[in-house]
């Protein structure tokens, strides 16, 4: 019961933020700690940290579980439709997309209906990355994002950092570099 609260009091919350807050530093580190149920039979196993136990769906309609991301070098961006920001800064995040192969970049659509989402994602040319539709706030939930645009920047072994947007360009390219040298 007291999940079912956590989760509906977040739904409100999201449903209520503007977009994000114009600051550019970090808004706080999460540190996913190695699940203790993951594999650890094969020396070759992958943890599965918690932060990435949630399964979604893509605004093409297919299953996404977040397990999939385990080991990788990870890139979450959350945005809503209607957020002017968002919008600014899709040209930031299709260009560190691009530059850095090794990261996957995860867009995290909310707070919005789907049409909307996918319109935006034609509108700044943004399909070349993984979008999640979450109308329902469970990614949001699950990493600790509050409001957009928020980025959430995650290393394999799980450890994360949250930031807020917008991002220019440079800015975006920063703290993924700073996170692949980490």
């Amino acid at each position: 019961m007291r999940t079912r609260t956590a989760a509906v009091l977040m739904t409100a919350a999201l449903l209520t933020t503007a977009c994000g807050a114009r600051g550019y530093g970090s808004v706080g580190a999460l540190r996913a700690e190695p699940s203790p149920s993951a594999a650890s039979s094969s020396a070759a196993a992958v943890t599965v940290p918690d932060a990435l136990k949630f399964t979604a769906r893509t605004l093409d309609g297919k299953v996404f579980k977040g397990e999939s991301l385990a080991g990788k070098y990870v890139v979450f961006w959350f945005w809503a439709p209607w957020c002017v920001d968002c919008h600014d800064e899709a040209p930031a995040v299709r260009a560190a997309s691009a530059k850095f192969h090794d990261v996957a970049f995860i867009g995290v659509a909310g707070l919005d209906t789907e049409a909307a989402m996918k319109e935006f994602v034609q509108r700044t040319k943004t399909g070349t990355i993984v979008q999640l539709s979450d109308d329902k706030g469970v990614v949001w939930t699950k990493l600790g994002v509050s409001e957009q645009s928020t980025y959430v920047f995650m290393r394999p072994n799980g450890w994360n950092r949250r930031t807020l947007g917008p991002l220019t360009t440079e800015e975006l390219t920063g703290y993924v570099t700073k996170l692949l040298a980490g």
